[in-house]
């Protein structure tokens, strides 16, 4: 695995784990990010990771951990949840991306 394509996605996650939430002004625009923008970021870099690097789970695994910490720090433990969507929006998105690139 390459460290530097694993970490150019990965803080683009980041980033998003960290900074959209800052535009949260109601409840309305925190359904925004917590159901639409971060999981849709979180399916793309996936998807695009998994079409330049193959199938490797540990990207997943990494994103999932790069979220929990946001849960204390932004939101509470109701947004728990949210890890193992992503996580598993991260896996699927991967896998499709590691499909398209072996065809």
């Amino acid at each position: 695995m390459k460290i530097k394509k694993l970490w150019s996605f990965l803080l683009i996650i980041l980033i998003s784990f960290y900074l959209l939430p800052l535009m949260i002004k109601n409840t309305g625009s925190g359904m925004l990010v917590l159901l639409i923008a971060l999981p849709v970021i979180s399916f793309i870099c996936s998807s695009i990771y998994g079409l330049k690097n193959g199938f490797q789970p540990l990207f997943s695994i990494l994103l999932v951990v790069l979220y929990i910490p946001s849960v204390f720090l932004i939101y509470n433990s109701s947004a728990m949840i949210y890890a193992l969507i992503y996580g598993v929006l991260s896996f699927i998105g991967m896998y499709i991306g590691s499909r398209i690139s072996k065809k």
